[in-house]
């Protein structure tokens, strides 16, 4: 070896593999604005259509006249519900296992709620047309309240299932009820709260909020009359499942169809189902005979496309007087618009909410879940969390912090007393879930150390004699949130959609020159897969990432994979990844054995190539492996060097973290700051830790957005009051608190690297964190538990309702 030979840790570096704080390579593109979305696409003869939407939350449709719309110039055709019922596509199923319809079908039960679709030759003529149908309606009484859904007077909603007893997840109760669902020992729950020596109860609300990607939903279709061929593309988390779905709508052979998902402006949930958009601009392509575009705007997004969270969940713990948690018991009301159209798997109605005993030793614990109808919008997405995790996670970490108020506990201490221990993993959920791996003590007595919470709690203690004095108008909330997440969705023993097992693949192609092509079955919205992908097969196989190109996004290239949301490519597709990189591997080594002229069991691996044990001189490298593979195999060996490899993960897998929210508010105008944020996370092998962050950094975002103001709104006609980013909150820079992120590292011990995901986890944990900051500074004062949103408004009328607002300034 001459001193010009790279060390074994510059070898390293140049691969940029896992653990290297690796630049974006998508980035390049983007900064430069050469990305490719979905409204970029002009095809030839393009047309384009939108959508008449009903101005009511619940009418009959008496009549739609076109008969105008059809004479505007540029208008070439409008397409009805009675339309789509010539080619049996009035209606679609959703992933939840119900129909929706595709345009009003005689009735309308959301406000801006798709009626007809316009076709033109450009958006301002199709605009012209949809002003130009008349629709006669007639009001029906709207149902908004969830609480009133089951009434016995309450108005019938789908009366094309009224009368039917049997849904798709059991018994319906109510011609307004979906299903009710429950997991857990009954029993023995009700035992544990008739022994316990203390016992909270409270409804606790998460509302109504929307993903609201700064793309909104989008496609292109055009169909090929002479190949009977339909091009889709799409903003599409899961292009394989859109392509599946469309084929058994549309009864058009799968092979015949092929959808691209080009790159795509965030997702968060909002883009993994289908919507009457795709199905109408399908229709619109096949009848004209040339490519139909359909691009939302703000407000239909907000108003229309598929909603998050609007569950209520009424929540008790039973525990001992010492603070030891003995039972756990929660029903939930969940709110599911006009149709139910979750994007869960299809075992479970309510997601993996049965999470819901978080990260705590629950002896015992019962859930039950029931899904109603209402005149409000359809969905219920995983925005960013993993089906229903953040309600659950919201749910019991408000419920912890009840009841260490209630114990006269600091909630920190109530946490650490009842942890599940590390001894314990793998840890068996009293409903259900096996947690694979998990240090919470370290991960939480880390974070109290580092933000000085004994400190923090001293300042407080002193800001609220203060208060008492008169000296300041100012109150102190420290929020202390410790979460688990459930991600990885997953095992095909737990998991599928619409039948298809939730497994994901990879797919790896070396070439002889040393660089190679990687295509998955997952779909990038902005987490940066071009890079840690790369990575992955970095580490692997000891290519350099940037001799790796990453492909996702199109049917006809990608193997099929259930895509990306709900925290799942890094437990799922980078495990299929890393096992597709060692069937590589495997065959390198049997012709570095060749060529070396020993056996394979006398090579080890070393960075980037195989060496002979104990005679370091004798080494060949992957990139002359590379070669061989195509110029000179072992006999007997086919050429080439790649391999395909689907994972089905035997487990999900659990992230977790320890938050720590400092704020202040201002109880004469409701005003607060937060002061300080500490998020630290649990992810497993951390594959590029720079990634990580920005991750970390933009669910906080989303966190304090949901927290401090998100709301999709509703009047009680069923007007939308949120509908536009007037109303909506989205904050900007100027609002977002400063980030302060850590880590610790516990391996998933079933995946092949150890990773765990991320993308989720800091919108599952900084919601409760957030959120018991403004409870905690309002519960010296009496308070118990206010509901979110924390905006200035409500928490003012809290300190209204809590008497600390002399008349004169209330007034």
């Amino acid at each position: 070896m001459n001193d010009l030979t790279p060390t074994r840790e510059e070898r390293a570096a140049r691969l940029e593999g896992m653990g290297c704080k690796r630049k974006r390579v998508e980035d390049i593109r983007f900064t430069q604005g050469k990305g490719t979305y979905v409204d970029d696409v002009k095809l030839p003869g393009m047309l384009h259509g939108d959508f008449v939407r009903s101005p009511h939350a619940h009418a009959r449709v008496k009549s739609i006249n076109t008969e105008k719309a059809l004479q505007v110039p540029g208008v070439l055709a409008v397409i009805t519900a009675e339309t789509l019922k010539t080619v049996n596509l009035a209606w679609m199923p959703t992933l939840a296992g119900d129909v929706q319809m595709v345009l009003a079908d005689g009735k309308v039960l959301f406000q801006n709620q798709e009626v007809a679709f316009v076709v033109a030759t450009d958006r301002y003529a199709a605009d012209d047309g949809i002003n130009a149908v008349e629709v006669e309606y007639e009001p029906l009484p709207p149902l908004i309240d969830p609480f009133r859904a089951m009434a016995p007077d309450a108005p019938v909603l789908r009366e094309d299932i009224k009368d039917k007893t049997e849904g798709a997840h059991g018994p319906r109760k109510h011609h307004n009820h979906i299903f009710e669902w429950t997991v857990g020992d009954r029993d023995l729950t009700d035992a544990a709260f008739k022994k316990a020596d203390v016992t909270i109860k409270e409804l606790i609300s998460y509302q109504r909020v929307h993903p609201s990607p700064l793309e909104t939903c989008q496609c292109v279709c055009s169909f090929d009359k002479v190949k009977g061929e339909l091009t889709i593309y799409g903003t599409f988390q899961a292009p394989h499942v859109i392509r599946t779905v469309v084929a058994l709508i549309a009864k058009l052979p799968e092979q015949k169809i092929h959808v691209i998902a080009p790159d795509i402006g965030g997702g968060f949930g909002n883009k993994v189902g289908a919507y009457p958009g795709y199905i109408c601009s399908a229709v619109a392509s096949i009848v004209t005979g040339k490519p139909v575009k359909w691009v939302e705007d703000r407000m239909e997004n907000l108003t229309t496309t598929s909603f998050a969270r609007d569950y209520h969940m009424t929540t008790e713990i039973a525990a001992t007087r010492d603070g030891k948690v003995t039972g756990l018991r929660v029903h939930v009301l969940a709110d599911h618009g006009a149709f139910d159209a979750c994007a869960d798997p299809s075992k479970w109605p309510a997601g993996f909410f049965n999470i819901v005993t978080g990260s705590y030793d629950f002896p015992t614990a019962h859930l039950s879940v029931d899904g109603v109808y209402t005149n409000k919008a359809p969905g219920g997405v995983a925005y960013r969390c993993s089906f229903r995790v953040t309600e659950a996670a919201y749910c019991i970490e408000r419920a912890m912090d009840i009841l260490a108020q209630k114990l006269g506990m600091d909630p920190a201490e109530l946490r650490l007393k009842n942890f599940i221990r590390p001894e314990q993993f793998p840890y068996h959920s009293a409903l259900g879930w096996e947690y694979d791996s998990g240090d919470y003590h370290t991960a939480m007595k880390k974070a109290m150390e580092t933000v000085d919470y004994a400190g923090l709690r001293r300042e407080q203690a002193e800001k609220r004699e203060a208060f008492r004095r008169g000296e300041t108008r100012e109150i102190m909330g420290i929020g202390v949130s410790f979460f688990t997440e459930i991600v990885g969705a997953g095992p095909s023993k737990n998991c599928d959609i619409l039948g298809i097992a939730m497994f994901d693949s990879c797919e790896i192609r070396l070439h002889p020159t040393g660089a190679g092509v990687a295509r998955m079955g997952t779909k990038s919205q902005g987490q940066g897969h071009e890079t840690t992908w790369a990575q992955i097969i970095a580490t692997e196989i000891g290519i350099p990432a940037d001799n790796i190109m990453v492909e996702e996004g199109n049917t006809d290239t990608a193997p099929y994979g259930l895509g990306t949301y709900g925290s799942r490519s890094t437990p799922v597709a980078g495990a299929a990844i890393a096992l597709c990189a060692r069937k590589i591997k495997a065959k390198a080594q049997m012709i570095a054995a060749y060529k070396l002229e020993v056996h394979e069991d006398d090579l080890e691996w070393d960075i980037d190539g195989f060496r002979v044990k104990g005679l370091p001189e004798k080494f060949l490298g992957m990139k002359d492996i590379c070669w061989l593979a195509y110029n000179s195999p072992p006999p007997g060996m086919e050429p080439g060097l790649e391999a395909v490899s689907y994972y089905d993960p035997p487990n999900m897998t659990y992230p977790f973290g320890a938050y720590i929210c400092v704020m202040d508010i201002d109880v004469d105008t409701g005003a607060y700051k937060v002061r300080r944020f500490y998020a630290l996370d649990d992810c497993g092998t951390r594959i590029n830790p720079m990634i990580i962050e920005g991750q970390v950094h933009g669910g906080l975002t989303e966190a304090f957005a949901i927290a401090m103001g998100q709301e999709i709104h509703y009047d009680s006609e069923g007007n939308v009051l949120g509908g536009s980013f007037m109303d909506f909150f989205l904050p900007t820079a100027v609002e977002t608190p400063h980030w302060e992120t850590d880590f610790t590292v516990t391996p998933s011990p079933h995946h092949p690297i150890g990773a765990k995901g991320v993308g989720e986890s800091p919108n599952v944990g900084g919601v409760p964190a957030f959120s018991n900051a403004v409870n905690d500074a309002f519960s010296f004062l009496g308070a118990t538990h206010i509901q979110m949103p924390h905006d200035h408004w409500r928490n003012w009328q809290a300190a209204k309702a809590l008497g600390v607002i002399e008349e004169a300034a209330a007034a």
